[in-house]
């Protein structure tokens, strides 16, 4: 059933009616192939528990989360839920990407530098690029040459791809102007900038201050009906775009202290 055909076999003759999806990986689809058969389709935020009001805890089934649906699409007990643009998941799918091969190098890194460390041996403070060739020309056992082989084979490839993932982010200055607008400000970057438009998507979705019942935007500081893996994603950057102002030392006007060796003591 979860796909084109089945939805189009089953879902293909039936009258036009509205249908309530709840927001997950595979709903996006669901939801344009549904629209493309002259459906209307809401995809709904499943953190919304309203909508789940006539479901029992006790018993968890298909069909009784289908019967769930059903009824909160017909008591309109659902909060929409922001579907992102072709574009905008674009960019968050390269971004998950590359997120996934540097955290593959931090692993392989941190196994090298303690197979390293067990023999007595350090690399050298440098950037993630370089790791490679500083452990390339440590002086080391043939055994530890055979154990760090497999990961000097893969950290090339590793780091090739990571530059070109940062080539095609950092192209996205001159084709975005909310990742260039962004990128003016101290300490963002491209990818920062990216994750930060692609997760925001169109800034009118929030609303003002002051109403209540929604939860607030961990960067913009609005209430919004987003959902939690949008709060999640934009954690780490609210902590990144907290620039410190460099603001001028005051000049020390202590009166400097001297320490001299205590003279000794004189029995009385």
């Amino acid at each position: 059933m979860t796909s084109r055909e089945g939805f189009t076999a089953v879902l293909g003759q039936r009258p036009l009616a509205r249908i309530l999806v709840e927001a997950s990986t595979e709903s996006e689809w669901v939801a344009c192939h549904l629209e493309s058969l002259g459906h209307e389709v809401i995809v709904a935020d499943p953190n919304y528990a309203p909508m789940y009001a006539t479901r029992s805890r006790r018993v968890k089934t298909d069909t009784r989360d289908a019967r769930t649906l059903m009824e909160a699409c017909r008591a309109g007990t659902y909060r929409p839920a922001h579907r992102l643009s072709a574009a905008r998941r674009h960019v968050r799918a390269q971004l998950a990407v590359r997120d996934a091969v540097v955290r593959t190098r931090t692993r392989y890194i941190a196994v090298a530098k303690a197979l390293v460390r067990r023999d007595g041996l350090r690399v050298p403070s440098s950037a993630a690029e370089r790791v490679g060739a500083h452990l390339a020309g440590l002086a080391v056992s043939p055994a530890l040459a055979a154990e760090l082989a497999p990961l000097l084979t893969l950290l090339p490839p590793l780091n090739a791809t990571i530059a070109a993932a940062d080539q095609r982010l950092a192209a996205r200055e001159h084709t975005d102007p909310s990742v260039a607008l962004l990128m003016t400000a101290p300490g963002i970057g491209a990818v920062l900038a990216s994750a930060l438009v692609a997760t925001i998507d169109d800034v009118q979705r929030f609303t003002p201050l002051g109403l209540g019942g929604r939860r607030r935007h961990p960067v913009l500081g609005r209430r919004t009906p987003h959902s939690r893996a949008d709060i999640a994603r934009t954690q780490n950057a609210r902590a990144t775009i907290a620039v410190r102002p460099e603001w001028p030392r005051r000049r020390e006007t202590r009166t400097p202290v001297c320490f001299a060796p205590a003279s000794p003591r004189v029995p009385r």
